[in-house]
C-alpha cells in the first residue's frame, strides 16, 4: 500500500510538471502572439510623426441628390494659417478605414505634408463606403442646368459639391487642387470639368481617356486579352475582389491563354449576368455611342483650372491617355494654363523617389524625384499657395537614349519634322523611296502560335516588356525585320509615329503590329553604377530596345466606327499612330522596324477572319493566313518618324 501511494504521488507530480509546463507554453505563445498583434497593429514611425501634425475626419459628405459620399479629410493640426486642399477621388478605396493614413503620405505626398496641405480622399459614388450607384467612366452629363438641378449629375457635380463641403468645413485658404493616376486620373479630369471657382489647380495623371482607342481595355480596337480578364472580374460582378485569372493561369499566361481559346471561352468563366463593363465591351465591339461617351476629351472644353498631365513613356497601360488629353484640351480649351510632363517611367513610377531605370534599361538619374521636386510641387505651389515662381516651362520631357529632361512651349516641338523612313526588299530602312516596280516581303501568320509578348514566361504581364529585348522576336518566323546601318549622327524622336503598310493579306481581317526598335552597338556594356542598380548583369552588346510598339486590327482601318473586311489578296493601305515618342539614337545605334501580326496574350487574337471577335469560337479562325507588305513603286510601306532638326 505504501508503495502504491508512493507510485500515485511520483505519477501526481510528473503530471503537476507537465502542466506547469504546458500552461507556461501556452502563456509565452500567447504572450507572444499578443506582442504579435500589437506589433502589426502599432503604426510605424512615419505615420506616428504624421498623427503628431495631422488630425484624420472621416465624413459622408452629401451631393445635391441627397446621396452621401464617404470622405477622409486630414487637416494639419497647426492653425496659424490658412491651408490649400488637395483632393484624391478614386473607385478603389481609401484604406485603411478607421485609424492610419493613406499610403500616399509615405511616399508622393512629402512635399505636401511639408507645406501642411489638407489631404482629401474620397470614395466615388457607389463604391466602397459611398452611397449610390457606381458607373464605370461615367460620362459628362451635358444636361445639367446648374447647382439646383438635383437629378442630373455626373463626376463633375459630386467634384463640385464636395468642394463647396471642404470650403466650409475646413480650416482651407480657398484654393483647391486634385490629382489622380491612371483610373483615378480619370476622376481628376472630371474635375477640371466641374470649374468650381475654387478648384484652381488639376493634375490628371496616366489618366483613363478612351477606353476604345487606346488605354486599357482596347488599343486600336483590339481587346487587351490578358489586363482586362485580370482586372474587371476583380472590380465588378461576382468574382469582384477575386478575379478569375487563378482559375485560368496554371503554367504561364502564353501556355494557358492559348490553351484555354477565345474571348468567348473566358466568358464562359466569367459567366456575369449583371451590369458589368465585361458585358458592355462584347455587345459594344465597334466604336458606338457608349464609347464616344466615355472619352473623357468630350469634357476637355473650356477648363478654368490650370491642368499638368503628366505620363510614363513606357506605360503600358495608359501612355495614350495623357499624350492624348493634352492635346485635347490644348486644341479645346486654348486659353487654360496647361503643362505637360512625361518620363520614361512605367505606370505610376513617378511616384517611386528612387526610379532609376527598369528591366534592362538604365536612365541614369532619379527621374522621379526630379518631377517630384520640380515639375508637380512647384505647379501645385504657384496656383494653391500663392508661393514661388509660375512655371515657366510648358511642357518637360524625358528623352531617354541621351537621357535628359527637355524643356519647350508645347507638344510636339516647332522644330519636329515628320520624316519618312522606308522598308526595302534587302531588309534595310532608309529614307529613299524604293525603286522596284514588284516587291513585297511575306510572312505566314499563325494563330495556333502567336508571336509572345515576351520572351519570358510569366504569370501575369510584366512592365518591363515595353522595354524588353526583341531579339526573341526577330527569330520567330511570324516577325519580319528592316535595319539601319550604324547611324554616323543622333537621331532624336519627338512625337507621334505615323505608320502607313500597303498589304494583302490572304483571308478578310488582319491585325498590324509595328514596333521601332533602337538596336545598341555591339561589345555595349553598362556602367557597373548602373549594373548595380538594376540588379543585372543582362548582356546589352546588340539589344533590340523597344522604343514604341502598338497593334492596329485591321478591320478599323477606314475608321473606329466603320469596320470593313479585307478583299482577299487584295493591295490596301493600312495607316494608323503609335503613341508618341521621346527617344535619341544614338551614334553606332541601329533604327530597326518590326512588323508581326500578333501580340499574345497582350491582345486577343484575331480569327483572322471579318467575324465577331467576341462571339466566335476557335472553330471560326482561319489558323494561317499569308501575308504580304509591300516595298515597291505606287505601294511602299513606311514608318513617318517625328525628327528634331537640331
Amino acid at each position: 500500500m505504501p508503495a502504491h501511494n508512493n507510485n500515485i504521488k511520483l505519477h501526481m507530480k510528473r503530471l503537476g510538471r507537465f502542466l506547469f509546463i504546458i500552461s507556461l507554453l501556452l502563456c509565452i505563445s500567447a504572450t507572444k502572439g499578443w506582442a504579435q498583434d500589437n506589433t502589426k497593429a502599432q503604426p510605424d514611425s512615419t505615420e506616428l510623426r504624421l498623427k503628431e501634425i495631422y488630425t484624420k475626419r472621416e465624413v459622408m459628405i452629401p451631393m445635391r441628390d441627397g446621396v452621401k459620399l464617404y470622405t477622409a479629410v486630414y487637416g494639419p493640426k497647426d492653425n496659424s494659417k490658412q491651408h490649400p486642399i488637395l483632393m484624391h477621388r478614386s473607385p478603389y478605396s481609401c484604406p485603411p478605414y478607421g485609424e492610419g493614413f493613406d499610403r500616399h503620405f509615405k511616399t508622393n505626398l512629402k512635399n505636401y505634408i511639408e507645406h501642411r496641405y489638407i489631404i482629401v480622399f474620397q470614395d466615388v459614388r457607389g463604391r466602397h463606403k459611398s452611397e449610390g450607384r457606381f458607373v464605370q467612366v461615367r460620362p459628362l452629363n451635358k444636361n445639367k442646368k446648374g447647382k439646383k438641378d438635383k437629378k442630373n449629375i455626373d463626376e463633375a457635380t459630386d467634384t463640385y459639391d464636395t468642394i463647396e463641403w471642404l470650403l466650409h468645413n475646413t480650416h482651407n485658404n480657398g484654393n483647391v487642387g486634385t490629382w489622380g493616376i491612371s483610373y483615378d486620373g480619370f476622376y481628376a479630369t472630371m474635375t477640371a470639368s466641374s470649374n468650381h471657382p475654387a478648384l484652381k489647380a488639376v493634375s490628371p495623371q496616366a489618366p483613363v481617356t478612351d477606353w476604345f482607342r487606346g488605354d486599357d481595355r482596347h488599343h486600336n480596337g483590339a481587346f487587351t486579352l490578358l489586363q482586362t480578364t485580370n482586372f474587371l472580374p476583380r472590380l465588378e460582378g461576382r468574382h469582384m475582389g477575386k478575379g478569375i485569372m487563378n482559375g485560368i493561369v496554371k503554367n504561364d499566361v502564353y501556355t494557358d491563354f492559348l490553351a484555354l481559346g477565345t474571348f468567348k471561352d473566358v466568358d464562359d468563366l466569367v459567366r456575369d449576368t449583371t451590369e458589368t463593363l465585361w458585358n458592355d465591351i462584347k455587345n459594344h465591339p465597334n466604336f458606338d455611342e457608349f464609347w464616344k461617351e466615355r472619352d473623357a476629351r468630350t469634357s476637355c472644353y473650356n477648363l478654368k483650372p490650370a491642368m499638368l498631365v503628366v505620363g510614363g513613356l513606357y506605360d503600358s497601360e495608359d501612355c495614350y491617355g495623357a499624350w492624348n488629353l493634352y492635346k485635347a484640351i490644348k486644341e479645346q480649351s486654348p486659353e487654360t494654363d496647361l503643362y505637360l510632363a512625361f518620363g520614361p517611367w512605367w505606370h505610376g513610377a513617378w511616384t517611386v523617389r528612387d526610379f532609376q531605370g527598369f528591366g534592362n534599361v538604365y536612365f541614369g538619374k532619379s527621374t522621379s524625384a526630379y518631377y517630384m521636386d520640380e515639375i508637380e510641387y512647384p505647379f501645385f505651389r504657384y496656383f494653391l499657395e500663392g508661393e514661388g515662381e509660375k512655371p515657366i516651362n510648358k511642357v518637360n520631357v524625358f528623352h531617354t537614349g541621351e537621357n535628359a529632361w527637355k524643356t519647350s512651349d508645347a507638344w510636339p516641338a516647332q522644330d519636329m519634322m515628320p520624316t519618312p523612313y522606308y522598308i526595302h526588299a534587302d531588309g534595310s530602312v532608309s529614307t529613299e523611296l524604293p525603286t522596284e516596280q514588284e516587291s513585297y516581303t511575306e510572312y505566314v501568320s499563325d494563330m495556333s502560335r502567336p508571336v509572345p509578348y515576351t520572351a519570358t514566361p510569366t504569370t501575369y504581364r510584366t512592365k518591363e516588356f515595353m522595354v524588353d529585348d526583341q531579339r526573341f522576336a526577330t527569330s520567330h518566323p511570324d516577325v519580319i525585320t528592316f535595319m539601319t546601318e550604324p547611324l554616323k549622327d543622333s537621331l532624336t524622336l519627338a512625337g507621334p509615329i505615323e505608320v502607313e503598310l500597303m498589304a494583302a493579306i490572304g483571308s478578310t481581317d488582319a491585325d498590324s503590329m509595328v514596333k521601332v526598335i533602337d538596336v545598341y552597338p555591339e561589345r555595349f556594356e553598362y556602367s557597373q553604377e548602373a549594373r548595380n542598380y538594376l540588379k543585372s548583369n543582362y548582356p546589352m552588346s546588340g539589344y533590340q530596345q523597344m522604343v514604341r510598339g502598338e497593334l492596329f486590327r485591321g478591320r478599323f482601318r477606314e475608321g473606329f466606327d466603320n469596320p470593313l473586311p479585307f478583299q482577299p489578296d487584295e493591295i490596301t493601305p493600312v495607316n494608323y499612330t503609335l503613341y508618341d515618342v521621346a527617344h535619341t539614337f544614338l551614334p553606332g545605334h541601329r533604327l530597326m522596324i518590326q512588323i508581326q501580326s500578333s501580340w499574345f496574350p497582350i491582345i486577343d487574337r484575331n480569327p483572322q477572319k471579318f467575324i465577331d471577335t467576341y462571339h466566335c469560337t476557335i472553330e471560326d479562325f482561319v489558323m494561317k493566313q499569308s501575308i504580304k507588305i509591300f516595298h515597291q513603286q505606287g505601294a511602299a510601306s513606311r514608318v513617318v518618324l517625328p525628327v528634331v532638326k537640331r
